[in-house]
């Protein structure tokens, strides 16, 4: 039986501050009854025991002991080593995601996007927020930072939403693409010693609308990237502003696909033109995208060398468009992929079983919300409570994550349960090779914030191909440090503008109080921040600052690896659509630079292969670059530890 004191410590209903000047009111199962997809929901009555830390120690027992099955390396830890960074960004979040919490779109959060902005060799870090200002900060080596915002790109009152990085202009800089809620998206150019200097509105890029993530690839293999824009739908009035700024969202925006009419927004494609000068062709390529989408991503699912596009549906089927040498994209959803999640989030291709083949790894989040759920129940699909009139899904919905792995010729086989690929509450994922043995892992941001229970991160490790073991416990993610679950949300003043508020009403307050809320993940990205040969994981909360999860596994054992930079001369710049395959003694790792790199964002990072034994021997390096020019390199001079710049060769 669980103490007492030990339960009012964690989840008191009313306890007094220390200075008594206060009240703080926790919120585990909220009083109030909100709407839901247009329709009410009962409040969520977890019971104190889902949160206690007995149930957090539990599920790290049982992991714990589940590590028998590994047959990979995974004896390392990571550490939140925040503090030690210098880092001091924080997230902010509008009203309808905290006091006024509503079931709209601003609860989806924010990106992060990495690049190296200023020539230095050291990957820095956008940071975007709802509230207050955007943020970057230039890594100065052993895992420290300082900021390097200037007012131009610190975007301050602008609604954020995200931030992509890539070369537009092919001078060997990354440019930043940031998105916002109908206050107009931003480019920026930069000098190359990481100034930028906006450009807007002459690059034609300054749409407004409910934007989210912006995808960078050269659809027309012309050398310059193009862009893909990610809008959701209208989920907020326009005549309406919150605190801060904001737009005020509508109550019924999870139903907004029922209204096509007035509420889609149609995603864009955007044509480089060069000189940074872009032009929208979505309609004459005939990619018309009206998908409540938050994200995409680049596939060649046809292997025809021209890049496809895979679009997401938080609310009903992804689409899948292929593209015809570049000048048109044709609509193929269904008869590739008949069956997709239902309320798809995040997307990341890779080759997890490493046969040369790009699979395609989807998070499914919306479909977890239709009915309350246990931690014991988290890698099982949803059993759907909404009706049809609903989901209109036809029969031809996945409620739960969908892995597809590729079997060659166009044709995928769903194998998410096989492989142990669900897990609860996801927004994206982020793919890296964390023990560096050559099998690439999963990191997977979760949670639901106020005023829903905490969710737990996921680490999957891949065990070579065969199957993905939770590791979150195992290697020191969760628990989070000093065991934080909640944080202050927000402040209720019951003699002025909340007095009619919920909460307020439900629990006959009087006096200011705090409502806490769980802590959550939304965005994240794998790279080696320290520059110590292994990857680390760096997150952007929702409402909160920042994880720096810093591995120790160069620690722990002697670790090999080539991080692999390209440079493309006919292809972009970045290299972007690149496929590289690295060859060992032991066998053979095949990567696709396409700059996904999270959940809403778009990083330029070197490619990272881990190289595993120590007797390994790399013995050829290839590199099939956009252009068509095939690159071979046999039996090259690679050192493990180094990083490889490829230039693109001229065609011959």
């Amino acid at each position: 039986m669980k103490s007492p004191n030990h339960s009012r410590r964690l989840f008191p209903s009313i306890t007094q501050r220390p200075q008594g000047a206060f009240l703080a009111l926790v919120i585990l199962a909220p009083a109030l009854t909100f709407t839901f997809f247009g329709r009410a929901a009962e409040p969520f009555p977890f019971p104190p025991e889902v949160m206690h830390p007995d149930w957090m120690d539990a599920r790290r027992q049982l992991q714990l002991a589940s590590s028998s099955r590994f047959d990979v390396f995974h004896e390392f830890q990571f550490t939140d080593t925040l503090v030690e960074s210098g880092i001091t960004f924080e997230n902010k979040v509008v009203d309808d995601a905290g006091k006024h919490h509503k079931p709209v779109h601003y609860d989806h959060g924010n990106g992060i996007a990495v690049a190296d902005v200023d020539g230095d060799g050291l990957l820095d870090v956008y940071f975007s927020t709802q509230l207050g200002s955007n943020a970057l900060w230039r890594n100065l080596g052993k895992g420290k930072f300082t900021e390097m915002t200037t007012p131009a790109i610190a975007l301050k009152d602008k609604i954020g939403v995200t931030a992509s990085f890539a070369d537009t202009d092919n001078d060997g800089d990354p440019d930043l693409f940031v998105t916002t809620v109908r206050d107009g998206n931003h480019f920026f150019v930069n000098d190359g010693k990481g100034r930028f200097t906006d450009q807007s509105a002459a690059s034609g890029l300054d749409h407004r609308g409910h934007s989210s993530s912006g995808v960078f690839f050269d659809y027309d293999k012309d050398g310059l990237l193009d862009l893909f824009l990610c809008n959701v739908g209208l989920y907020s009035q326009a005549d309406k502003r919150g605190r801060g700024g904001y737009y005020v969202g509508v109550s019924d925006a999870f139903a907004g696909h029922l209204k096509p009419g007035e509420r889609n927004e149609r995603s864009l494609l955007y044509h480089n033109e060069g000189n940074n000068r872009f032009a929208e062709v979505s309609a004459q390529l005939g990619l018309d995208d009206v998908s409540w989408t938050g994200d995409a991503s680049p596939i060649d699912v046809n292997e025809d060398g021209w890049p496809d596009l895979y679009v997401l549906n938080m609310q009903g089927h992804d689409e899948y468009y292929e593209n015809v040498q570049g000048k048109r994209f044709q609509r193929r959803s269904r008869e590739i992929f008949p069956k997709t999640s239902w309320g798809a989030m995040g997307i990341k291709v890779f080759d997890y079983d490493n046969d040369a083949r790009m699979d395609l790894f989807i998070t499914d989040m919306h479909s977890d919300m239709s009915q309350r759920q246990g931690p014991n129940q988290e890698k099982l699909k949803s059993e759907m409570l909404w009706p049809e009139s609903m989901l209109l899904s036809e029969g031809k919905s996945i409620y739960g994550n969908t892995f597809f792995r590729n079997l060659g010729g166009g044709r995928y086989a769903e194998v998410s349960d096989k492989i142990g690929a669900e897990n609860y509450w996801p927004w994206g994922l982020s793919v890296g090779d964390l023990n560096a043995d050559g099998w690439e892992d999963v990191f997977i941001t979760a949670s639901m914030n106020f005023p829903f229970r905490y969710g737990v991160n996921s680490v999957l490790v891949n065990n070579r191909g065969k199957e993905f073991l939770n590791s979150e416990f195992i290697l020191g993610v969760e628990p989070r440090r000093d065991g934080r679950t909640a944080k202050p949300w927000f402040r209720l003043d019951p003699q002025g503008e909340d007095k009619e508020h919920p909460l307020v009403k439900d629990h006959r307050l009087t006096t200011p109080v705090d409502v806490w809320a769980a802590l959550g993940s939304r965005s994240s990205a794998i790279f080696d921040l320290d520059n110590d040969g292994d990857l680390d994981i760096l997150t952007n909360e929702f409402n909160d600052v920042p994880m720096v999860l810093t591995s120790d596994l160069a620690s722990k054992k002697a670790i090999r690896f080539l991080k692999i930079k390209l440079q493309g001369t006919q292809s972009n710049r970045d290299g972007l659509g690149a496929v590289v395959k690295v060859t060992t003694t032991s066998g053979a790792y095949t990567k696709v630079n396409d700059g996904v790199s999270g959940y809403l964002s778009h990083s330029l990072l070197p490619l990272y292969f881990g190289l595993g034994d120590d007797d390994v021997r790399v013995t050829g390096i290839t590199v099939a670059w956009p252009s068509g020019v095939r690159q071979e390199q046999n039996n090259p001079k690679a050192i493990s530890g180094e990083v490889i710049v490829i230039t693109e060769p001229a065609k011959k």
